[in-house]
């Protein structure tokens, strides 16, 4: 969930993440619809592993395990989680992971798909180390100007292809991207 300026931070709620004085929290309350509810349950439904970063797993740790009913994906799955200071937790099926490559020896393993959800500083890492297969985007028609933001540090030059994509009603653009190689150059109109 982004803004049309790339912010990515409290989507969900004034309380979620209020760091730096953000003071927008629950930004898409206002652009829900049928067809933004439907993509969300079939992404909720997927069987998959999760990869977070450290102050996302700490928003939802005292969340998701209440609210399975909603999402019970996330309990079952694996949370691998990026981390220097914590070690444990007591939500099921949590690994803490401390480094990129701790991330590169995930990304080769077999299993479930590894989805990361939320994690600015995460995200940008991954895309700076090319470590992102699939962008799966959701643009919500404002700006914010402040917060935290998707491409912030500079992913590496990279070209995606868009797989599927759909409008609300509400205007958000939902895309989902696959990585499509190296970015191709040339002159327009030759």
């Amino acid at each position: 969930m982004i803004t049309l300026d790339g912010v990515m931070q409290a989507p969900g709620g004034p309380k979620e993440d209020t760091s730096g004085g953000f003071k927008y929290g629950g930004w898409t309350a206002t652009y829900g619809d049928e067809v933004y509810g439907e993509v969300v349950q079939k992404e909720l439904q997927q069987p998959a592993d999760y990869l977070l970063g450290r102050k996302t797993f700490e928003i939802w740790e005292g969340y998701w395990p209440k609210h399975a009913d909603f999402w019970p994906g996330i309990n079952n799955g694996t949370k691998y989680v990026l981390s220097k200071t914590r070690k444990k937790s007591d939500w099921n099926n949590t690994v803490f992971i401390k480094n990129l490559a701790d991330i590169k020896k995930l990304k080769r393993s077999k299993g479930l798909d590894i989805q990361v959800w939320g994690s600015s500083k995460l995200i940008q890492l991954l895309l700076k180390n090319d470590l992102v297969d699939e962008l799966r985007l959701k643009i919500h028609p404002l700006t914010l100007g402040v917060g935290k933001m998707l491409f912030d540090i500079g992913p590496i030059p990279a070209a995606f292809t868009l797989v599927e994509s759909t409008v609300t009603s509400t205007g958000v653009i939902i895309a989902w991207y696959k990585r499509a190689g190296k970015v191709k150059t040339g002159t327009v109109g030759t």
